[in-house]
């Protein structure tokens, strides 16, 4: 699928598009992980180096309130 960078990415270009603010915060992860913020929603991201499955991508859109196609 994409890894964790290519995702927060595209996320980032999508945030820019509909003029919705964007950060991510790795002291809010264990590790490696880290909070991306999308307006008000968030979820959490693992190893950005790391590949993203397709249920967690989903569930990762899904805690954003995007559609995974917008990406």
């Amino acid at each position: 699928m994409a890894k964790g960078a290519e995702f927060e990415r595209r996320v980032r270009k999508l945030a820019r598009s509909q003029k919705v603010t964007c950060q991510f915060v790795a002291d809010k992860g264990k590790g490696s992980h880290g909070r991306l913020y999308f307006g008000d929603e968030f979820t959490t991201l693992k190893d950005r180096k790391k590949e993203i499955g397709r249920d967690l991508l989903a569930k990762m859109c899904a805690d954003l309130k995007i559609d995974p196609h917008d990406l």
